[in-house]
């Protein structure tokens, strides 16, 4: 079965599989909706705040665009339906005003809605959890380029959420800017305030027309309304599919000169040797935008005590898990180091997790420089970071470059660099390039993207690679072609990892193999009838072969979704079926002293999810893997319920992992506990907690931190971690000793010139 099993064979099933699905489902019942297509860009032009005497009108932000100067923004009332009915008529009638004045842009909303006593609120965390929740959002690209961009979203209770958009499907969630926003529950809906420095964007001064869209949420009914873009084909973040804002090429930035300075107070106490040590810390950042849409950025001494714990997950394969980077410093800018379309976490050339961590632990930075911004159709990002010497690690500088060009409004070239060794004691340098085209306009107006990528490493090969075999495979290559759309998305991807190939600042979890992988996704909305009660269908087929360097097969697997079903109320039910193959060239140690022999394994793993809508006070959800696993059987259990406050003060969720394996080679249980409790005395006011427990290492770790936006770019936090141990692992789970105790205090001030 393993040795006839190719591409070809997975090209032609998924096929047949996906006609099959076609066919089972009667046209009369499933379809998709009507399309409204708008004939051309819409255009808004801002207002001025300037009174006619050339006085300034401040706005002071309560969320009520009550003064004078909202009388004179730019107007925008034609939001309509996009999602699920696309250009049909809602009584959630909505009014969007746009001002600007020489150093920001001010966007209001008013968003009526027929029953406010049904308005979702369950957060006022910064970054939260808001997808239940009524809500308002804004993307921004001062180039219009339609590539990257700027996604800022407020609920109903004034929390904020924003990113950096990359593509129509990518959106980096971890980018802090600096702006704010407020809001006001009214008698007929709710209102909200947004202001947007000037020098929170790269932009260049005096261009007078941006990519803009807006967008509403209604929760309770899952429908959209928005101002461009309202094909049930395009996504709010496909800036190819924006308006255009004008009227605001008198923006500027000041001198485009910010410093941020940090000082920091910290005590710990290590129980296990009994010792105590206090530190005191200063630094800070400095960033200068010198020509509007080209800044420079200088750390010294960063310090991230208030970057939250990363997620424990349980890990039953014999690879690395991929954890998100979460510190400012880096995420400023990170998606211009995005390389390889169709990579996907498989291959990260550059990947800053890499800097100031190995092996879990931190490596103190005494400081970086980085460039970051556009010059033309040229995007560049440059970043470069000294290590210090640890007792692992030697001191190094480490570097990485990026750069971009638009050939035209479809196509995008680039080439990315990097050099250095995080352990600093290997000479490494990566090169790549990667070309785009894309399209929103295919077959009148339907997505579709073309790419590829190479890459290629030089300098010392890692110790632990097989230098006997495949000698010079230093490279790798791939290319993707992707059809996402509403009623069918289909995907075609290739990559190939060359044995040899090393990104020491990058993620390469399984180098030496080639991928072939694919899938389709046929996504009815029923019309009426039977089927009313869904919303939309999902039939999923997802192939997946990988083979190592010398062509045998290394792994593959079948992902299905014979029935997955989103409610008109939101709730998801999904069934899955999935058979796999993995070929195992020396024992794996699966868990504490369970080893899976070498060998080939066949087996059926099968899958069922059901979730509650997330518009809901309380909301439970369930997801459970079971059938053969290696040489046994495995049972996998995930489950979590939520409950938040009508007002989003108070958010409390419980989630749990729960994993049995039964093997002849021994038995094992892994489970991951989390609890985190949210309490939001404002937005700006936020006390929160975040539990984990992990069987594997016996150890509980807590996580509390209180933030307090003094204003935006001015925060004062404390930070409390405490760790207990369970000593013995049969013991009882409360029985735990403290291990570690860390308090952090940490203020950041922001000055702008």
């Amino acid at each position: 079965m393993v040795n006839c099993f190719r591409m070809s064979r997975v090209s032609l099933l998924v096929y047949v599989c996906a006609l099959m699905l076609a066919i089972t489902i009667p046209a009369t019942v499933m379809s998709a909706p009507q399309l409204t297509f708008q004939a051309e860009t819409p255009t808004v032009t801002a207002g001025i705040i300037t009174n006619q005497d050339g006085s300034k009108q401040d706005i002071h932000l309560d969320g009520l665009l009550d003064e004078p100067a909202w009388q004179r923004a730019g107007v925008i009332t034609d939001l309509v339906q996009q999602d699920p009915l696309p250009g049909q008529p809602t009584p959630f009638t909505t009014e969007v005003r746009i001002l600007v004045d020489s150093s920001a842009i001010y966007i209001g909303f008013i968003s009526h809605d027929p029953e406010p006593a049904a308005i979702a609120i369950h957060s006022m965390q910064r970054d939260g959890d808001m997808a239940g929740d009524d809500s308002v959002a804004v993307i921004l690209d001062p180039t219009s380029a339609g590539r990257r961009g700027y996604y800022f979203k407020v609920n109903a209770a004034g929390a904020r959420f924003d990113g950096l958009v990359s593509g129509p499907q990518d959106l980096s969630a971890d980018w802090d800017g600096i702006w704010d926003a407020a809001t006001q529950l009214t008698a007929t809906g709710w209102t909200a305030e947004i202001r947007i420095p000037a020098q929170t964007l790269r932009f260049h001064w005096g261009q007078d027309h941006w990519s803009f869209n807006v967008q509403r949420y209604i929760a309770r009914i899952q429908t959209n309304l928005r101002w461009s873009g309202i094909s049930l084909d395009a996504s709010f973040i496909d800036l190819q599919r924006a308006g255009q804002l004008s009227g605001i090429g008198g923006l500027r930035q000041g001198k485009g000169l910010s410093i941020s300075p940090y000082g920091l107070a910290s005590a710990e106490k290590n129980y296990a040797n009994a010792t105590q040590s206090s530190n005191v810390e200063v630094g800070g950042n400095l960033t200068w935008n010198f020509s509007g849409d080209l800044s420079g950025y200088l750390t010294v001494n960063p310090d991230f005590a208030e970057t939250e714990v990363d997620t424990l997950r349980a890990n039953l394969t014999r690879f690395p898990l991929f954890f998100p980077e979460k510190r400012s410093f880096f995420l400023e800018g990170s998606n211009i180091f995005n390389f390889g379309p169709g990579t996907d976490n498989d291959f990260i050339p550059f990947f800053s997790r890499r800097i100031g961590l190995f092996n879990g632990e931190k490596i103190a930075l005494p400081g970086g420089v980085k460039l970051l911004g556009r010059i033309g159709s040229w995007q560049l990002a440059g970043l470069a970071v000294a290590a210090e010497e640890t007792d692992v690690t030697g001191k190094t500088t480490l570097y990485s470059a990026r750069v971009t060009y638009d050939v035209n409004e479809n196509l995008t070239i680039g080439a990315i660099g990097t050099h250095g060794d995080p352990e600093g004691i290997r000479d490494n340098t990566l090169g790549g390039v990667d070309v785009l085209w894309r399209t929103s306009r295919f077959r009148g107006n339907k997505n579709f993207a073309i790419g590829g990528w190479a890459a290629a490493s030089y300098g010392d090969i890692p110790s632990d690679r097989d230098t006997r075999q495949n000698t010079g495979q230093n490279m790798g290559w791939g290319f993707i072609v992707d059809f996402p759309n509403d009623l069918w998305g289909i995907t075609l991807k290739v990559k190939d990892f060359g044995s040899n190939l090393d990104p020491a600042l990058g993620f390469l979890p399984r180098p030496g193999t080639r991928w072939y992988s694919g899938g389709i996704v046929y996504q009815p909305r029923p019309k009426s009838g039977t089927f009313a009660w869904v919303r939309q269908f999902f039939f999923e087929v997802y192939p997946r072969y990988i083979e190592d360097a010398n062509g045998r097969a290394e792994s593959w697997r079948i992902f299905t979704a014979p029935l997955n079903v989103n409610t008109q109320s939101g709730d998801q039910f999904e069934v899955n079926l999935m058979p796999s193959f993995e070929r195992l060239d020396e024992p794996f140690e699966i868990a504490d002293g369970v080893r899976i022999p070498v060998g080939s394994y066949n087996y059926i793993r099968y899958g069922a999810q059901v979730e509650s809508s997330s518009h809901r006070a309380w909301r439970i959800g369930s997801r459970v893997w079971f059938g053969n696993f290696f040489t046994g059987r495995l049972t996998q259990m995930k489950a979590f319920a939520s409950y938040a406050t009508p007002a989003g003060h108070l958010r409390l969720k419980i989630g749990w992992e729960h994993s049995i394996g039964q093997l002849p080679e021994g038995d094992f249980t892994l489970d991951v506990g989390r609890v985190n409790i949210v309490y939001a005395f404002t937005p700006d006011l936020i006390l929160s907690s975040n539990i984990q427990y992990s069987s594997e290492s016996h150890a509980v770790g807590a996580n509390t931190r209180f933030r307090w936006t003094i204003k935006p770019g001015n925060d004062l936090f404390i930070v409390w971690n405490r760790d207990w141990q369970r000593l013995f692992g049969d013991g009882d789970l409360l029985d735990l000793q403290t291990t570690g105790d860390q308090l952090v205090a940490k203020l950041r001030w922001t000055f702008r010139m």
